[in-house]
């Protein structure tokens, strides 16, 4: 099968395009046609750590049909098309075909895309996790989503709006329009103005990324408030799990997400996408062969929005 498989020699990219032995499913797991992949982060990120995967290659965020299955499976069958997050089962889905133990997939609506359906996984879980499990988000709260342009962020906006929230953006000049037309009732330009300085509190902050200190986001927050941070470089995470505690004290709480995958979740997601209460937002789509530039791309940090991967069936 054709894959995108990192080579510390590669050059100039060190995830070279090239053909692999295709997996061979256990007992207990399914092999599946990948037709789309997601890019996240943790991809990007884990390259730049050094945290390979077993076959070296990443794409977490799959969607596809199933293939063939192992003897023990019950709940898939070859021709499903399903979609699920192999973070924790070694990644895989930058190539045709990727097997999976059954518990980290679902059953992908038929009225959801392929490219939808692969946008939704580790993005929208980690947004829904970080509002309603750590935020503990309330109907009628004022929210504040920094990094509101993202792929969390996109999800983060709509999710707020859904559960009742007032939701203040902070994104770039050219990403207003966008925050704005998923539901976001205020947008702030980070390039021109800083909510930390207005003196304006908010119930909830959710910080995807952003340089801005712990100190700010507690000021910004009100009494009770919950600030929650996900994602980041790693002095950020350092930072929030060394100081968070100590700046919990009282009744506002610093608090950082380290999200999971999560079937019940997921399925939760894909119904609102079936309902059209959210919409997955797709910045940009590579072919296969260009992963490598798409993701030199996610790693600027600038995208509005998911990048998705289209394979070739």
């Amino acid at each position: 099968m054709k894959a995108v498989v990192l080579n510390k020699k590669g050059q100039p990219d060190r995830l070279v395009y090239c053909e692999v032995d295709r997996p061979v499913p256990g007992e207990d797991e399914v092999l599946i046609r990948v037709h789309a992949v997601s890019l996240n982060a943790a991809d990007y990120r884990s390259m730049k750590m050094g945290m390979i995967p077993k076959r070296k290659i990443f794409g977490a965020d799959i969607a596809g049909r199933v293939e063939s299955v192992g003897k023990n499976i019950r709940e898939f069958i070859p021709g499903d098309e399903v979609m699920g997050d192999l973070a924790s089962y070694g990644f895989g889905g930058l190539a045709e075909y990727v097997s999976a133990p059954e518990g980290l997939i679902i059953h992908k609506p038929k009225t959801v895309s392929f490219e939808y359906a692969a946008a939704i996984p580790m993005a929208g879980v980690t947004a829904l996790q970080a509002l309603r499990d750590k935020g503990g988000v309330r109907k009628g709260q004022k929210v504040l989503i920094v990094g509101s342009a993202g792929g969390v962020g996109t999800f983060a906006v709509q999710l707020a709006k859904y559960f009742g929230c007032r939701v203040t953006g902070v994104c770039s000049t050219g990403n207003i329009q966008q925050t704005l037309s998923l539901g976001a009732d205020e947008v702030l330009d980070y390039t021109k103005e800083a909510f930390t300085r207005d003196g304006r509190k908010f119930d909830l902050i959710l910080a995807v990324g952003g340089n801005y200190p712990l100190t700010a986001y507690r000021k910004a927050l009100a009494d009770h408030g919950t600030y929650v941070m996900v994602g980041g470089g790693l002095s950020q995470i350092f930072k929030s799990l060394i100081f968070g505690r100590f700046l919990s004290l009282g009744s506002k709480k610093m608090k950082f997400l380290a999200a999971k995958a999560n079937r019940t979740d997921l399925e939760f997601l894909v119904k609102l996408v079936e309902q059209g209460a959210l919409k997955p937002v797709i910045e940009r789509q590579y072919a296969l062969e260009n992963a490598a530039e798409a993701m030199n791309y996610l790693g600027k940090g600038h995208s509005a929005g998911k990048v998705v991967i289209n394979i070739k069936g």
